[in-house]
């Protein structure tokens, strides 16, 4: 099977990536993995648009240089199936649909569908009528795309993966939680830690954390967020207007180096979405980080994340926005058998997230699709 792979958030192979879970990091780890397997050739046509101020530029130039060469590189080099990154590039397949005679399938990831603006919405359903196949990161995702009119028949949910042999050598737990307590200044001696990472954004629900569950938790539970984004200032107000600011701490964006120590030095990792409008969580790659990382996670029962969370395995999910059930599940977790648990969250995690697994299924679906559209 000949793939042509078309994104705009794909990091040069070798390229560092600083900062927490994205798109970028999961299109370099899929194509990867689907390169090394024998039944395939990976194509690629790609870019990372990045830098304040300039992704919308890049992303434009990129969709129309596609848009005018994609049916002659197809041809070229003899590809079965032209395949999507997310519904920003999928958008070229309304385009070229006529110019195109293999099938064409998309990855969407979950704000790529929900995007809120009233013109992409409308556009969305010409695109998945364009397209012959759509690979949603979540059931939550696909449901958001039956309901803006994708046929049921052409989509499927399979999970994104874990690259386990960057995943596998975390720091040992007393190294780390030496190493966060003294760049940070983070009192960690008799203390629980508690660890968010992600964007700053509403969906991410810190600060709702911070105003309502902390408050819940006695003084031996410290709360450190990493990541940064436009929430940044609101998160920062709320932590120095609340009576316990000196046990939350935020330490902005943190280089893997760093974000390796705060996974390992948790002792929960929690992730407090709450729902908005236009936004989702499609996947949660974070929870899986953490597991890695011998970390349960305590999440909001909420969209992708329920397709992460297997309660009683790596985890357990609660209602969103129920601070008493969170504050309550976090003691439960941490006054229980918490060594047996974390040990159990780490081998789920290995077992049914390893990207040989999901890259598996990638190829079983595409070429499901290739012979349905011969």
């Amino acid at each position: 099977m000949r793939i042509l792979y078309i994104s705009h958030t794909h990091p040069p192979e070798g390229g560092i990536l600083d900062n927490v879970g994205g798109m970028q990091r999961v299109s370099q780890q899929l194509i990867r993995e689907l390169s090394v397997k024998d039944s395939v050739t990976v194509f690629k046509e790609t870019i990372n648009a990045a830098g304040k101020g300039q992704i919308a530029a890049q992303t434009a130039f990129f969709l129309f240089k596609q848009l005018m060469e994609l049916p002659h590189r197809a041809r070229d080099v003899g590809a079965d199936v032209i395949l999507f990154s997310s519904m920003v590039t999928a958008s070229l397949a309304w385009g070229i649909r006529d110019r195109v005679d293999i099938p064409m399938v998309t990855i969407n990831h979950g704000k790529d569908v929900t995007l809120p603006f009233s013109l992409y919405q409308w556009f969305i359903p010409k695109v998945f009528e364009a397209l012959d196949g759509v690979i949603s990161v979540s059931r939550a995702t696909r449901s958001e795309c039956i309901k803006r009119g994708m046929d049921p028949q052409k989509g499927v949910a399979l999970p994104n993966g874990m690259d386990l042999d960057r995943l596998n050598n975390f720091p040992e737990k007393k190294k780390s939680r030496t190493k966060i307590q003294q760049k940070f200044e983070i009192p960690l001696n008799q203390k629980l830690m508690l660890l968010t990472v992600g964007r700053m954004v509403e969906r991410k629900g810190h600060e709702w954390f911070v105003r309502e569950v902390m408050p819940r938790l006695d003084e031996h539970f410290v709360y450190v967020t990493v990541g940064d984004g436009p929430q940044a200032d609101d998160i920062s107000r709320a932590a120095g207007e609340v009576p316990y600011s000196d046990r939350i701490f935020l330490l902005g964006r943190q280089p893997d180096s760093i974000l390796k120590h705060a996974y390992a030095a948790a002792d929960l990792f929690v992730m407090p979405n709450i729902p908005v409008q236009g936004d989702m969580e499609g996947f949660g790659i974070v929870l899986l980080e953490a597991n890695m990382a011998n970390t349960p996670a305590v999440a909001a029962d909420l969209e992708g994340i329920r397709d992460v969370i297997a309660q009683g395995k790596n985890g357990y999910r609660v209602p969103s926005r129920n601070a008493k059930e969170f504050a309550d599940k976090i003691d439960e977790l941490t006054n229980g058998s918490y060594t047996e648990f974390s040990e159990r969250a780490r081998s789920y995690v290995k077992k049914h997230f390893n990207w040989n697994y999901v890259a598996g299924q990638y190829v079983e679906y595409l070429e499901d699709v290739i012979r349905e559209n011969a």
